[in-house]
């Protein structure tokens, strides 16, 4: 058996999220590629130690202590149990591991993510934040240590499948394709009456609150753009938004001969899952193919810039670097967790955030304290710019 084709050991760190969730999917379907050697939640104690029994994991985290009782009283055999960011980094550095699959939502991935580097793991990224806050820093250590930043968002990881290894200087531009989200086609009038309700109603992706009402804002776009700035080592004039409504092209790469490269599947997040986890071989699986009569079409349009000023904001953050995308995103955070509360309107979550943003002093090239200062400097900013404006 080649080195590649042998039986990858993974740790899932978000397990019980919906990434975790079809990451376990994808280890059912590839018995023999994909090996679960740990797996950490955040506070889902009875479903963590249900997919610890499932698989016969050894090694798990629940990240709130306070429920880590529960998890060792449902457990079968021996199982190390750990909690907090210790827990963590303990998981993420696992000898037997071959590669991390972060799929933790917020900052709390980032240091088990460099700690998985440090320790020469490969690592696979669902978690923006991480490469949002810190991409210089977690590329450069990647590259120091050998391993490979493997991304698991779709539109990343059909720029990775277009691009295969080719080198920036052969890339004319990035385009990520966005759904356009529930409110595509709303005059701009309106969406200062949008409800939380009809906010969270996608279009086509089943996600979490906060990913959802980023898609809706197009803020979960723009954070993409910063990460795709990072991963593939293009400045973000060459980084570039196209609205897709139907989902199947994930994203494409212009070269500078004026070809493009596309990748398409359906709407399924275990295909770039799968990719991540048997790269560079494909492996074939139960996931249902396109049907593209049934497709009939594919719509392409450009996105609303001055309606959902989250893209501009977000390139402004990631053409300046240094702190400042850490602020974008802790002050998108705190605006979303507001107006999920009713305490914000819709619009009031970019204000929110360009508020916060023209407040900051961006520190350049940042250490890790400095960006996780950062961090928390636009949290207790972003809060007290709160308004329903």
């Amino acid at each position: 058996m080649s080195e590649a084709s042998r039986p990858k050991n993974v740790v899932v760190l978000g397990s019980t999220g919906s990434i975790g969730e079809s990451s376990l999917k994808v280890a059912r379907d590839l018995p023999g590629r994909m090996r679960l050697v740990g797996l950490a939640a955040n506070r889902s104690a009875e479903s963590l130690a249900a997919q610890i029994n499932e698989f016969g994991i050894k090694e798990g985290c629940l990240f709130d202590p306070t429920g880590l009782d529960q998890v060792r009283a449902k457990v079968s055999g021996n199982v190390a149990l750990h909690s907090g960011e210790e827990g963590l980094v303990a998981l993420a550095t696992l000898p037997e591991a071959d590669l991390v699959l972060i799929a933790i939502v917020g900052v709390a991935g980032l240091k088990p993510a460099l700690a998985a580097i440090e320790a020469g793991k490969d690592i696979a990224v669902a978690s923006k934040e991480i490469l949002v806050m810190a991409g210089e820093t977690v590329m450069s250590a990647a590259r120091r240590k050998g391993v490979k930043v493997l991304p698991v968002d779709s539109e990343h990881n059909a720029i990775f499948q277009c691009l295969e290894g080719r080198s920036p200087d052969q890339v004319s531009r990035l385009i990520l394709t966005a759904s356009g989200g529930p409110f595509r086609t709303l005059p701009a009038a309106d969406l200062s009456g949008v409800t939380v309700e009809r906010a969270l109603k996608h279009p086509t992706w089943e996600m979490g609150k906060k990913i959802t009402i980023d898609s809706a804002t197009l803020f979960n776009k723009g954070l993409e753009m910063i990460e795709a700035r990072w991963l593939f080592d293009i400045g973000m004039d060459r980084v570039d938004v196209i609205v897709h409504p139907q989902s199947i092209v994930h994203s494409m790469v212009e070269f500078v001969d004026g070809s493009v490269l596309a990748q398409l599947s359906t709407t399924d997040m275990c295909f770039p899952i799968q990719y991540a986890v048997t790269w560079p071989e494909r492996v074939s699986n139960r996931l249902p193919p396109l049907d593209f009569a049934a497709l009939a079409r594919l719509d392409f349009e450009a996105p609303r810039w001055d309606d959902f000023p989250a893209l501009r904001l977000a390139k402004e953050a990631g053409s300046t670097g240094g702190t400042l995308p850490a602020v974008l995103n802790a002050a998108n955070e705190i605006a979303v967790s507001a107006f999920l509360e009713g305490h914000l309107s819709f619009p009031g979550i970019w204000n929110t955030v360009e508020r916060t943003m023209a407040l900051h002093r961006t520190a350049t090239h940042p250490s890790l304290e400095e960006i996780i200062e950062a961090d928390r400097w636009a949290r207790e900013t972003a809060a007290s710019q709160l308004t329903r404006t």
